[in-house]
């Protein structure tokens, strides 16, 4: 019998203290456990850059996490192989022939999954066929999310300058108000000026874009 409350251990008659349910728990390691568990569903692991252009210098599997992207749970290998050779071939599902499917197919099944389940971008269960985007997967959003990179019509801009350089340039030469009240050379600096206003945006947002990663070609949703 369990002499807790006799301090003495000499096992007194006096009654047992009834076990403080939370203090048995943290004896017992569920509290750690809990805590342990918790910690291990938060920890993602980080894809280094070398990984990431790794993995994504490959069409195929752009294709592949292009579709488990879009998918709102694990998708079926038989699926997915379909609807990447539907896009490699520029076509539909059902248009496809069964050369084409199985070759996709194969491809996915033995290298491409594999290697993305060992770079921990997917789970992928090769015995049921099943595969799903990890944790770690949001860190390619910014590589693969076409709509990252801001969409700025320059054609737009440079025509604007132009059609708005020639409106103040002629009004100069015509000597209408108010540009009559500045001299030509002060009108032509701020044509210039707003030229390589733009231009320097322009080279800015090039290369900020082109340093941010490979941009996987764009995919049409069927």
């Amino acid at each position: 019998m369990s002499t807790i409350g006799d301090s003495s251990g000499t096992g007194g008659t006096e009654p047992e203290e009834a076990p403080d349910p939370q203090e048995a728990a943290i004896a017992g390691g569920g509290v750690p456990d809990e805590q342990s568990s918790d910690d291990d569903e938060q920890t993602v692991p980080e894809l280094s850059r070398d990984l990431v252009f790794d993995v994504l210098k490959n069409r195929r599997r752009r294709y592949a996490l292009h579709y488990l992207r879009r998918a709102d749970d694990s998708v079926e290998l038989s699926e997915l192989a379909e609807q990447v050779a539907a896009w490699e071939n520029d076509t539909t599902v059902g248009a496809i022939s069964a050369a084409e499917r199985k070759r996709v197919y194969t491809a996915l099944y033995q290298s491409h999954l594999p290697k993305l389940d060992e770079a921990g971008i997917v789970e992928y269960n090769q015995n049921r066929g099943i595969v799903e985007l990890s944790g770690a997967a949001e860190q390619l959003d910014v590589y693969l999310d076409l709509d990252a990179q801001p969409d700025i019509p320059w054609c737009n801009w440079y025509l604007g300058l132009a059609v708005g350089g020639i409106g103040l340039l002629t009004g100069a030469w015509l000597g209408l108000p108010p540009f009559s009240l500045v001299g030509d050379v002060l009108v032509a600096t701020i044509v210039v000026a707003a030229y390589a206003s733009v231009a320097i945006a322009h080279t800015y947002v090039t290369r900020h874009a082109a340093g941010a990663g490979e941009t996987p070609p764009e995919i049409q949703e069927s």
